[in-house]
């Protein structure tokens, strides 16, 4: 299958804006858990991942950074346990914090991924931080958003510990099934001649969104708005 890297792009940079609109605690998604049972928990939270313009952004970024399938098991793993530890440790104890400032971070952390994915450690003479534990405390952060996203829902007492972790699987499969299109189409890409192009717009546009995104969370913060 021969696709242009210019294809590629135009797909990659229209896809992920248009996830924006979906990424919100939403009326229908509390109807879907109050109905559900357990299932339904998993269902909220693999919709909620696949919606997650920030993470899927983040995620993104660190695959674009490696070239073996053993990496990307490696880093993706350190993110994943990261997420969920954050993710059923804060609901559990009913830690939160401001969802636009948890957010603002998160749109650090797409920032930081384009930038040293585009080499700006090496260019500034800036040491480099351990890639892996970045990832990791990325994942951290990350998941303290999505317990944020969770508890903001009415889940109730009954059957607590059980929902959260219900929750924490549907992100896992959503993290799986976002993660396919996006190895497919960077490893794709990777076999064009266009490829160190398509590598630095597509990081340079992770430092954009990040940018935005921090932009957009912070006026939420100051102005009250969600």
């Amino acid at each position: 299958m021969n696709i242009p890297v210019r294809v590629l792009l135009i797909i990659t940079t229209l896809l992920f804006p248009a996830l924006t609109f979906a990424h919100d605690v939403s009326s229908a998604d509390q109807e879907i858990l109050n109905n559900g049972g357990l299932l339904s928990y998993i269902q909220v939270g693999a919709t909620h991942m696949l919606t997650g313009y920030d993470h899927l952004l983040f995620l993104a970024g660190v695959v674009f950074f490696l070239k073996s399938f053993k990496d990307i098991i490696k880093f993706i793993t350190a993110f994943t346990i990261g997420h969920c530890i954050t993710l059923i440790g804060a609901t559990y104890m009913g830690i939160t914090a401001n969802e636009h400032l948890v957010d603002a971070v998160i749109a650090l952390s797409v920032l930081y991924k384009g930038f040293e994915n585009l080499g700006g450690f090496k260019k500034y003479k800036i040491p480099s931080p351990n890639l892996i534990m970045m990832v990791f405390l990325f994942g951290l952060i990350h998941g303290f958003g999505l317990s944020t996203r969770l508890q903001s829902f009415n889940i109730g007492a009954d059957q607590f510990l059980a929902k959260i972790i219900c929750f924490n699987v549907g992100v896992e499969l959503g993290q799986i099934i976002a993660l396919i299109p996006i190895v497919f189409v960077i490893s794709l890409s990777r076999k064009r001649q266009q490829f160190p192009a398509f590598y630095k717009a597509i990081n340079w546009y992770l430092v954009l969104a990040g940018i935005g995104l921090f932009a957009y969370q912070m006026y939420g913060y100051y102005t009250g708005h969600s």
